[in-house]
């Protein structure tokens, strides 16, 4: 039960953080929601060779959850990096000679 109180806490608490971050600082804090993803994932694989079903099955969804976390996450930094990089100038008819 203590652990349900933690997670359902750390689920407003997490909220509460992700509103109040200025929109500047979305792109650096996304690599590290993705680093750590990438520690949940490796705690959930080891998870994973725990005995009893429910284990396994929790364990499987962890790892689908994390994994779901770092493509999103690599996608939107992805996407926000291309909006603020330089777009190619169209190669249009010049009027010089060639």
């Amino acid at each position: 039960m203590l652990m349900l109180l933690v997670l359902v806490l750390a689920g407003f608490l997490g909220i509460e953080l992700i509103r109040k971050i200025p929109s500047q600082l979305h792109t650096p804090l996304m690599s590290g929601s993705n680093a750590i993803s990438g520690i949940t994932i490796f705690g959930a694989i080891v998870a994973t060779a725990l005995d009893g079903p429910v284990s396994q099955v929790l364990a499987a969804l962890a790892v689908a959850a994390a994994m779901a976390n770092v493509v999103g996450g690599y996608l939107v930094t992805s996407r926000m990096l291309a909006m603020f990089s330089a777009k190619p100038k169209p190669h249009g008819k010049s009027g010089g000679a060639s």
